[in-house]
């Protein structure tokens, strides 16, 4: 099941503040706060490339080797 696209829009705009932050906090904050806040953003980032990811591996058909080719070879 994809994200809902008001999930993924507001994740973007979450991401996109965060993003801001960073800038203003690299100027003035601890170098901590930086960590946390770019942790933050690549949380957001890698939620919505997996899970595009698992919505392309839900849509496989029995059998289909899919976009990604074959990963483990030929089943016998």
């Amino acid at each position: 099941m994809a994200l809902g696209s008001q999930v993924e829009e507001s994740l973007k705009e979450a991401e996109a503040s965060l993003r801001n932050a960073l800038a203003y906090s690299a100027r003035e904050e601890r170098p901590m706060v930086c960590s946390v806040i770019s942790d933050m953003i690549s949380r957001i980032d890698s939620l919505i490339k997996t899970d595009s990811i698992l919505d392309k591996l839900d849509n496989r058909k029995f059998g289909d080797t899919g976009f990604f080719g074959t990963m483990f070879g030929q089943d016998d």
